[in-house]
């Protein structure tokens, strides 16, 4: 039984004690009823309410996820705008570099090559990267 199902019952029954409306007993049980239906009425109020914020939350997920998608290129590995030189099918990529300094072999992932430059762990050598897009020889030939 939902709440408002239950109210009116509960109003049935009030109503069938046949209680005298001068008693302070039943001026209670009616002011008691009255409060049981107006918590009733906003708690109606309120999931509406819910319902609706949820479906325009949901709306704007939809939107958000639109504007992201246009926004966010996950085929993005380089600077330059060629489709040459950057390996797009690999999400995540390594590279070793010896340093000069100590001979130390250190793997770096793409971002750090990109980044430019990173100390060695080793002996603490700054070592530089310079990213070489294979594109502009393309256009010399």
């Amino acid at each position: 039984m939902e709440t408002t199902e239950s109210l009116g019952y509960l109003k049935g029954l009030l109503d069938g004690l046949d209680l005298d409306d001068n008693k302070k007993e039943t001026k209670v049980f009616k002011a008691i009823v009255d409060v049981l239906s107006n918590l009733a009425e906003d708690v109606d109020d309120m999931t509406e309410g819910m319902e609706m914020l949820a479906e325009q939350i949901d709306a704007i997920d939809e939107d958000l996820a639109d504007v992201e998608d246009y926004l966010v290129d996950d085929d993005f590995d380089c600077d330059c705008d060629c489709d040459d030189c950057c390996d797009c099918d690999d999400e995540y990529q390594e590279f070793e570099v010896e340093c000069p300094l100590c001979g130390a072999e250190i793997t770096v992932d793409e971002d750090t090559v990109l980044n430019g430059t990173i100390p060695c762990p080793n002996c603490g050598e700054m070592l530089e990267f310079e990213v070489e897009c294979d594109c502009e020889d393309d256009d010399e030939e």
